[in-house]
Order: structure tokens, then sequence, then C-alpha cells
């Protein structure tokens, strides 16, 4: 497939919306506050904002006083549903005197998948496979017996329903060492993975904020509730933060990454038959 550099383009903007939602969000919620006000944002310009009865070539469009709405590449913001489109529309009715992303996690995630998702899918999709190499869930601790216990308790159901789904056998190492996944188990797994830009947007998003392909695809399929996931994502941590107490600044980091999390969510949901 040849890719033009005004794809490769929109590509790159995904992974950065994608990858900032993991490392360069605010570190709390002061934080989100000045960077918000260095930005300038622009002010509030419209009434309303609502859902157009007519879906388009790229389905429902975002209205902002009747008038529809772009994203940063000109496309037209729209969802594949009203439902979708709707979740879209109350962010942007939720902004007060600015318009300002970093409380838009939906309107970003939407973004990046009309500009980017819909122009290169396999490219996305191999990205998501590519996590599958190294996934959270194959890595274990040595010890305290407690953590590997806790570990064992919460990912091996994951991987017995990869395999049970997929016919994928993962292999399993202990601490950081890296080790090579069979081929087969990586082919069957990626199997799953959508072709769909949108659940293939959402997709990647919680993938890269899990870092686990595995625990994304248990999520998209129904394998698993979306609370389960997040705290599958975060068994290290919390049994971290259990033996040595909470770290606030953690706390509402790991927060705001839950909100873009839900957004993703949000998403798959909408798109449930």
């Amino acid at each position: 497939m040849r890719v033009s550099e005004e794809t490769k383009t929109d590509i790159r903007r995904m992974r950065d919306i994608i990858e900032d939602i993991d490392k360069n969000q605010p570190l709390d919620s002061q934080q989100a506050t000045r960077r918000s006000a260095r930005r300038g944002l622009r002010k509030r310009f419209y009434q309303y904002a609502s859902v157009g009865d007519v879906p388009g070539e790229g389905g429902f469009p975002l209205l902002l006083d009747g008038k529809p709405i772009r994203t940063p590449s000109r496309r037209q913001l729209a969802a594949p549903t009203p439902r979708l489109a709707a979740a879209i529309a109350e962010e942007w009715n939720a902004q007060e005197k600015v318009i300002d992303p970093v409380h838009m996690p939906l309107t970003r995630l939407a973004n990046a998948i009309i500009d980017a998702v819909t122009a290169a899918p396999d490219l996305v999709a191999k990205e998501v496979a590519n996590y599958l190499s190294s996934d959270l869930l194959f890595y274990r601790a040595q010890t305290p017996d407690s953590l590997v216990e806790q570990q064992t308790r919460t990912w091996d159901p994951v991987l017995a329903w990869a395999n049970h789904t997929f016919g994928a056998r993962f292999m399993l190492a202990q601490g950081v060492m890296h080790v090579v996944q069979p081929e087969p188990a990586l082919a069957a797994a990626s199997a799953g993975i959508p072709s769909d830009p949108w659940r293939l947007g959402a997709l990647s998003a919680i993938t890269t904020l899990t870092g686990s392909a595995l625990l994304a695809l248990a999520l998209m399929h129904g394998a698993m509730e979306p609370e389960a996931v997040w705290a599958a994502a975060h068994v290290d941590e919390d049994w971290q933060m259990q033996k040595w107490g909470h770290d606030e600044q953690a706390v509402e980091r790991r927060a705001y990454r839950q909100g873009e999390f839900d957004a993703a969510v949000s998403i798959l949901r909408a798109l449930q038959v």
C-alpha cells in the first residue's frame, strides 16, 4: 500500500495524540490549568452544539449553531452513529468561556481517527499488533509472592481467553528480559484487530493507555468490563500504592489518563450492535 505524505503526517499526528495521553498529560489539575492558560485558548464562539439529522459521507456531523465543524486536517467532524455524535456534542456544550481540548478527550480522539486512522488503517493496526510482541501481561514479577499472586490471578484469565478465542498461546517471562513470542500466536491474536477505523482508533488508544493489546482486545470483544481492564492494567501500580502509600500527583495523573480511557471505551460502546 502506497501512502501519501499527507497521510503519513496524519498518522504521525494520530501517534502523537495517543502518546500524549500517556506521556505528556498534566501531572495534576493545577498544571493542567496553567498549561491551558499558556496556550491562549480560543473563546467559545457558539451558542449550542448539536448533531445533524442526515448522515453525510463521514457519518452524523457535529454542528455548532447549525454549521458543520472541521477537524485539524479540515475534514468534517462527524461520527458513525447518532449516539457517538451526541457524546461529542456534549463535550462542546460543556465548554464554558473557552474551548479547552484538554477537557475534550472524545473530540480529540475523534479528530485523530478521522484525520489519521481512516486514511491508513493498516498502519495503525500494525502498531497495535506490535504491542503483542511485548505485551504487559507477558512480563511477571519474580518476587514478592503477593505481587506474583496478584498478577497471576488477574492476568492469567486474559491469556486463557486469548488462547480459547484466537488459538493464541503466548510465552511468559520473569523480569524485564525480552521473550520472543511464537509467530502463530502473534498472527492469531492480530486477526482480532478490527479494520473499522473507529473501533481501531479506540483500540489503539486503549492499548497505549494500558500497555496491553490483549487487554484492549478483551475489552473490545466483550470478554472484560472496562473497570476490570483498567484495574488489570494497574496491578503493579496498585500493589506499590498499597505497600508504600498513595502519591497525590500519581493519583491525579491516573485520573486524567482514565478520562482518556473512558473516551475510547465510549466509542466502542457507541458502536455496539
